[in-house]
């Protein structure tokens, strides 16, 4: 899974540049406070990748808390890739943070695209969560949530439920007393372990 990028911006536009990364182009989606922080013409972005049968796609990220609170919203319900992206594109990530950590749907419904049920639903399943990032949680908790996060986008990418990648990852969590320092490689094995158990061969 590509995990960063650096190279010229070939092309720019507030969501969209194109990266020519060695002579291979890239077309990597972003928002426009992120095209803010890309003077160019060399960048780095932080990456988050799709791969789905119909679409392979880049996500580019400034800073790794806009990149982990991309990853917090393809937790909620209902709420994909493109959506996670234009709800980062229609306010600040730090004011996204702290509407959600506030409950305040009337702020979050303010966001093009977003409805009451949506708004309320980013406030029930995200609040607590958001509001242990806004405190400032500790290094070592960061690193376990964006190992988390990893783990479960490339799960999900293999084609499991939701439900099912977060049971295997909350049983090996709890396995591994080094969780954050473990290895992707490592922790896709032991979860594709926990999946795989009791299914039908």
């Amino acid at each position: 899974m590509i995990a960063q990028l650096s190279g010229k911006i070939i092309s720019k536009t507030p969501t969209c540049s194109v990266i020519d990364c060695h002579g291979v182009g890239y077309e990597v989606f972003h928002t426009p406070f992120c095209a803010e922080r890309m003077p160019g013409p060399q960048i780095t972005l932080l990456i988050h990748t799709v791969v789905r049968e119909d679409a392979f796609q880049l996500f580019g990220f400034a800073s790794a808390e806009e990149k982990s609170l991309f990853r917090e919203l393809l937790r909620v319900g209902g709420i994909g890739p493109k959506m996670a992206h234009s709800i980062l594109c229609g306010i600040p990530h730090e004011e996204l943070i702290s509407a959600i950590a506030a409950k305040n749907t009337t702020r979050l419904q303010k966001i093009p695209g977003i409805g009451k049920k949506t708004a309320e639903r980013l406030a029930l399943e995200l609040a607590d969560r958001l509001s242990q990032l806004k405190r400032g949680t500790s290094g070592g908790d960061l690193a376990v949530q964006s190992k988390e996060s990893e783990l479960e986008s490339v799960l999900l990418n293999l084609g499991y439920q939701r439900s099912e990648v977060l049971r295997a990852i909350k049983t090996v969590r709890g396995a591994q007393s080094e969780f954050e320092e473990i290895p992707l490689e490592g922790l896709v094995k032991s979860s594709l372990r926990e999946l795989t158990q009791g299914r039908p061969v």
